[in-house]
This record gives C-alpha cells, structure tokens and sequence, in this order.
C-alpha cells in the first residue's frame, strides 16, 4: 500500500515565514468520489490532520485547498477541510456555471477565494466555461485557477487575454508537447503574464516533464526564465498528496523535490515573493504580519 511519509530531513532551502502552498488537496471521510472524477487517492485517506504533519516538516505556514477531481463540483469535502485546517487555509472550489448567489454565498463565507477549471480528462469544469465564471470571479472578487494542455496555448489566448478577474496558469502550464525558453507557447504564456491579471504556478512538475526527476531539466529552464522575466508573477505549491502516484515508486520525496523547485529562483528574495507575496497578491490574503497580529 502506498505510505506518504510526513517527516524526514528537512529541505536544504529553508521557506520563509508566511509560506503559503497554492497547490494541494486534502480529504476527510465521508466524501466519495463521483461518477465523472477519478477516484479517491491511493493509500490512506490524505486528511487535514496529514498535511499538517508536512506543513510542520517542510515550513509551510498556510495553505490554499484546491478542489480534487475525484468530487466533482460537490465542494463539500473541502468546505470540511477548510473548517479542519482554520484560519490559515482558504479554498478554490469547482462550480458550474449556473451557480446560485446563495451558494455563493456559503463558499465565501467558508473561506473559498478562487474557483477552478481544469480542462484535462477528469475535470469537472472546462474551458468551455471561461467566461461565465470569470464574471462570476470578477463579481465576487474571486481568482481563477486554469489548468489545461498548455500544448495549445495560443489557441486560447485572446480568450484568457480578456479575462477580468485574476487568474494563474497551473501546474508549470502542463505543456505536453514538451517546449524550451524559446517555444511559442511559452512566448505566449509571457504575454500574458504581461497583461497584469495572470500568475504562473509551479507546482506538479512531474506530471509534465519529459526529461523526468530529478532534475527535470525541460520544466527547470523554462521556470528559471519564467521567474526571472516576472518574478512578481510566480506562485508555489506541493501539489501534495501527488494524487497521480498510485504506487510506492512514483511518490516523490517531497523534501527534495521542495528543494528543487524553489532552487530554480535566483535568490531568497524571490522565493520569498513567489511563496509569500505573490500569493497574498493572487488569492487576497492578508499580509502575513497582520496574519500573525
């Protein structure tokens, strides 16, 4: 059975205080998957009172919980979880379209700042919802979360050039095809970070690369330049608890892959932007001194 270890040596880069991972998912009994989703993931239930074990051994001090694939848009698990975890979490729900204001209402009030459209097999809202929920983002100041095969940016970029509300590109833009510095799609991923209202996550580098762990050369240079073209523009996460490793093998060791990610940022300056600022920025966090007061 697949065991996510929660303790070991600690990252050789240390996380500054207010740290905030902007990509994870957690579960509580009592939330089945549903028919449209994957199913839940391998092993034991990754639960709140787990990730605090990580939180605690990697630095993390808060925490966005991301909607998993498995419950659709049934945002009742992480509404729990976001009751669990408390003040240091917020949450980015899956809706439809149609979305009433009272339930609304209910995700705002439980601490959901960002809604999420993840156009890849499994997801339960795609792009062909953009603009419906972008004016429900912009109405509510909510962010959007956007992960799709970023193979085929360009096709979509009038489209997210328009966007009102805040958004970030996920998951190190998922470019299949594979790309360099120098690719079109990254090009395009540029201008739109240069409109203003789009961040760029790094997050799940395995789930894209081709050149593999762990180094991940592919995803490292195209991040390296993406982090230094706008360095106010990147945010971080585990993607914990790795929902696509189903066997021992494929669980990566979240110390060094920590470690890895966040050694692709010039210095502590911008990891401190990217894990701190950044997503105070993006999600409407508090500062994190006036967190802390």
């Amino acid at each position: 059975m697949l065991v996510r270890p929660l303790s070991g040596r600690k990252p050789k880069i240390t996380l500054p205080k207010g740290s905030v991972d902007t990509q994870m998912h957690m579960y509580l009994p009592g939330f089945p998957s549903l028919p449209g989703g994957p199913g839940l993931p391998a092993g034991d239930l990754p639960t709140p009172q787990q990730y605090r074990e990580l939180m605690a051994w990697l630095g993390i001090d808060r925490v966005i919980i991301t909607q998993g694939n498995a419950q659709q848009t049934d945002n009742g698990n992480i509404l729990a979880c976001l009751k669990e975890i408390g003040p240091v979490a917020r949450g980015v729900a899956a809706v439809a379209p149609d979305i009433s204001e009272s339930e609304l209402d209910v995700l705002a009030e439980a601490g959901v700042v960002g809604l999420r459209i993840m156009d890849l097999p499994g997801g339960a809202v795609g792009l062909s919802a953009l603009e419906d929920l972008d004016a429900i983002a912009a109405d509510r100041g909510f962010m959007l979360a956007i992960q799709f095969d970023g193979s085929n940016i360009q096709d979509h970029e009038p489209r997210l050039a328009k966007l009102k509300s805040r958004w970030v590109f996920d998951h190190h833009g998922k470019f299949f095809c594979g790309v360099t510095p120098d690719s079109p799609q990254v090009a395009a991923t540029r201008r739109l970070i240069d409109g203003g209202n789009c961040w760029f996550k790094f997050a799940g580098v395995y789930e894209s690369s081709k050149s593999g762990g762990p180094d991940y050369q592919d995803v490292a240079a195209v991040a390296r330049m993406m982090a230094a073209h706008a360095p106010e523009r990147i945010v971080w996460g585990t993607n914990w608890p790795h929902n696509l490793a189903r066997e021992q093998a494929d669980y990566p060791d979240d110390a060094a892959l920590t470690e890895t990610v966040l050694g692709w940022f010039a210095d502590d300056n911008a990891r401190h932007m990217a894990l701190v600022t950044n997503p105070e920025a993006l999600f409407g966090l508090p500062a994190w001194q006036e967190e802390k007061a």
